[in-house]
């Protein structure tokens, strides 16, 4: 599984705001996270890698479809992450 942080999913900053309201939802529906450390001119710190099929749901046209109503929706509340699946 493909994890990615908002940064290279947007491509650019996702902002404090945003990235809260994407932490929100992954908390509400059990999604795994992974955390990754970055150090650069404009951000030192934490950020969270999401799955790469969370942040398409989640970033998707609006009036679409609803997690539950997708076909084959991943249900994260049983994934068990190994320490082999940590980026660090």
């Amino acid at each position: 599984m493909e994890y990615l942080s908002l940064y290279d999913y947007l491509g650019k900053a996702a902002g404090e705001k945003l990235g809260g309201e994407v932490k929100a939802e992954a908390d509400k529906r059990d999604v795994p996270f992974k955390i990754r450390e970055v150090s650069n001119p404009k951000y030192t710190g934490k950020v969270l890698l999401y799955p790469l099929d969370f942040l398409e749901f989640y970033f998707r046209e609006p009036g679409s479809n609803h997690m539950e109503d997708l076909p084959g929706a991943i249900d994260y509340s049983k994934t068990v992450l190994d320490d082999d699946d940590l980026p660090f």
